[in-house]
């Protein structure tokens, strides 16, 4: 399994960018999966049905499932905060890529994802500097990015090109569940 991380303030285009890797790595013939990281109150139960209702009842778990898919939820008594590496074991074991989604402070390696200033977008803060687990910057302004890097840079309009850089440097990205 290679597990990399996509790291970026809102509005960069990191769910845009993820959503053009996965049918790229799929015409490859690669299973992927994905872990993202959501406000505290999400949900994607609703009022009414089964599975919601069982949730209300006090169900710890519930599992849905038919034959083209499979939804855990899983009501935390008192607010826990899982780590990715916790997330990423939950997964399929057959999986070969998990694309991570937020997370930016986690100690997997990561693309961040930055945009420069354009008049819909007030570019924020770039994090490549300070932040060993950043392999490779994605953005469309590279002459804009605020200090040189040795990185690679790669561009954040062309998904292609991101999936081949993941693919030449899938041995980096092997994940260790140690």
């Amino acid at each position: 399994m290679n597990v990399v991380g996509f790291a970026g303030y809102s509005g960069s285009g990191k769910t845009t960018l993820v959503e053009q890797l996965i049918p790229i790595l799929k015409s490859r013939g690669l299973r992927v999966s994905v872990v993202k990281h959501a406000h505290h109150s999400f949900d994607i139960d609703h009022p009414g049905k089964d599975t919601h209702r069982h949730r209300e009842a006090g169900a710890f778990e519930v599992v849905v499932a038919s034959s083209n898919r499979l939804a855990l939820m899983r009501e935390f008594e008192q607010a826990a905060e899982m780590t990715v590496h916790q997330l990423i074991a939950e997964l399929y074991d057959g999986v070969d890529w998990v694309l991570v989604e937020g997370f930016k402070d986690s100690d997997l390696l990561k693309i961040e994802v930055w945009r420069g200033p354009t008049a819909e977008y007030k570019a924020k803060p770039a994090r490549y500097m300070s932040d060993d687990f950043i392999v490779a910057v994605a953005t469309d302004t590279p002459d804009q990015l605020p200090e040189p890097t040795q990185r690679p840079i790669l561009n954040l309009n062309n998904a292609q090109s991101v999936a081949d850089y993941l693919i030449t440097q899938q041995e980096r990205f092997a994940y260790n569940f140690a």
